[in-house]
């Protein structure tokens, strides 16, 4: 489906980014300084709009993966794109903590219930709605967005309940400085964070979903430099509600002692600041604003790993596959996403976690990926092969807390937090880089290899050869099966 209709800030500016940023404002853990989501955020806009929009438009690509498809061909393409599904998968769970947090401060239903009750909305108009239910609340989204938290905000600044921001932005008043703190032992931590959040974005289907649908490349491109002003307006009100939420005097207001983070409400933040310091109707105006804003960024993610499951795992498995089978198994995917994405915030039920997780495998894993296919013409299958499995390795071995993975491969100067190995040095963008070098490098020297017949080609099972030293010729067909297209086909229709 192109047209225009979805613009790519509607991607991020969901629950998620109202909420989280609140949130880690709020946490005198984190802290502003580790609050940057809207600063990310554009930066990944800009980045793709200067970089990536223009050879992915212009080709005429549907999704994220087709340019590995044409170049690299079905099956390996099937491969690499389990990390991108598993990435989407775990942006799931983001978005409907999010929605299930304003759910459970209008019914004052347990957190977990109401995440549930939220996933089944989401999963069945998702299913009913198809690539509309993205476009139509794309067109409402920030525009609601925009004008209920804009409206809420000086509601919540006229309460009386707070001290002045300029005094607790660097003073102990009721809790650490919202400013927050940056230690010297944290810098390269916060600066591999910083990448990952910002760069990593870039490999995600959901951000290309959206410029694909573009009219036109200049469209596209635009939209992306649009998006990166938008998301920086949008992050202004959470930022300042989460400092008025570390600035405020909780026994003057009807919540009352101990404190959301001392009742492990964080990620309730700014919800309850809009229930306990604003009007009624402001509150009901900013809740509608953040689960119409969840609302799109959820049924944006089930199709994104939809789309990726069906278009570049299942036709794989099946060369030919019928119409009616293929939207029984998008309907069937979209409710396994969903379920499986929901069940993970068991795990972990912090609006950021498996936001930054999901950003660090799309950041390690597929952006030396998505670089070296678009950019790097002597890349070829072995190379990706190599990369792919290089990056994977060691980004297992590096540990995940959230996960309960033990760090295998440490490096220096780590320390341990309630008996977890925490990795001080910039191991996912140490990951990143190593990739991108293995894929370079083995794809130069097997084109070598082969193409001097130093190797012979019996061996030369992704026929590096046949395409020559650089790329593959553009008319070459796939070697999988010639008669396979070489893009993606729509994913979903109005029907489904």
């Amino acid at each position: 489906m192109r047209g225009g209709l979805g613009f790519p800030a509607a991607t991020w500016v969901g629950g998620a980014f109202i909420i989280g940023v609140a949130e880690t404002v709020y946490d005198p853990t984190k802290g502003l300084v580790w609050a940057l989501i809207p600063l990310q955020m554009s930066l990944s806009f800009i980045i793709g709009g200067l970089f990536f929009a223009k050879p992915m438009r212009d080709k005429k690509y549907i999704t994220m993966m087709d340019p590995f498809q044409k170049k690299y061909g079905k099956t390996l393409t099937g491969l690499l794109a389990v990390v991108p599904f598993v990435s989407e998968v775990m942006w799931v769970p983001v978005t409907l903590i999010s929605l299930g947090v304003t759910v459970s401060v209008f019914s004052d239903l347990p957190l977990s219930l109401c995440i549930w009750i939220s996933a089944a909305v989401a999963i069945l108009y998702t299913v009913l709605g198809g690539l509309y239910s993205v476009a139509f609340t794309d067109v409402i989204q920030l525009s609601l967005v925009f004008c209920s938290l804009w409206l809420c905000t000086p509601f919540v600044l006229a309460s009386d309940v707070y001290s002045d921001l300029s005094l607790t932005a660097f003073n102990h008043t009721y809790q650490a400085p919202w400013l927050g703190r940056l230690d010297p032992d944290d810098m390269w931590r916060w600066i591999d964070n910083f990448l990952a959040m910002s760069v990593g974005n870039l490999a995600f289907q959901d951000f290309h979903q959206r410029t694909l649908s573009s009219s036109s490349t200049f469209t596209a491109r635009m939209m992306c430099f649009i998006a990166a002003g938008v998301v920086l307006i949008l992050g202004i009100p959470p930022v300042l509600i989460g400092a008025v939420a570390a600035s405020t005097d909780w026994n003057m207001t009807s919540y009352g002692s101990p404190s959301p983070y001392e009742r492990g409400e964080s990620a309730m933040v700014l919800p309850i600041v809009l229930l306990h310091l604003t009007p009624t109707a402001v509150f009901v105006v900013g809740m509608g604003a953040i689960a119409g804003a969840a609302m799109s960024s959820t049924d944006s993610c089930l199709l994104a790993a939809t789309s990726i499951f069906t278009t570049n795992i299942y036709k794989m498995i099946r060369n030919q596959v019928s119409d009616r089978e293929l939207q029984w198994v998008i309907r069937i995917t979209i409710l396994v996403v969903g379920i499986g994405g929901t069940s993970l915030t068991y795990v972990d039920s912090r609006v950021l976690a498996f936001w930054i997780l999901s950003s660090d495998l799309t950041y390690t894993i597929m952006l030396p990926q998505l670089i070296c296919v678009l950019f790097i013409k002597v890349s070829n299958s072995y190379g990706a092969m190599a990369g792919y499995i290089i990056a994977f390795v060691m980004r297992v071995l590096c540990g995940e807390p959230v996960f309960s993975l033990p760090a295998i491969l440490r490096f220096p100067d780590g320390t341990f937090e309630d008996g977890v190995y925490i990795q001080r040095w910039p191991f996912k963008t140490i990951c990143m880089l190593t990739s991108l070098v293995t894929i370079v490098t083995i794809s130069y020297v097997t084109a070598l290899l082969f193409n001097k017949g130093i190797l012979p080609e019996s061996m030369d099972v992704f026929k590096v050869k046949a395409w020559g030293v650089l790329s593959p010729p553009e008319e070459a067909p796939e070697y999988e099966d010639d008669n396979e297209k070489v893009s993606s086909e729509p994913m979903l229709d109005s029907k489904c």
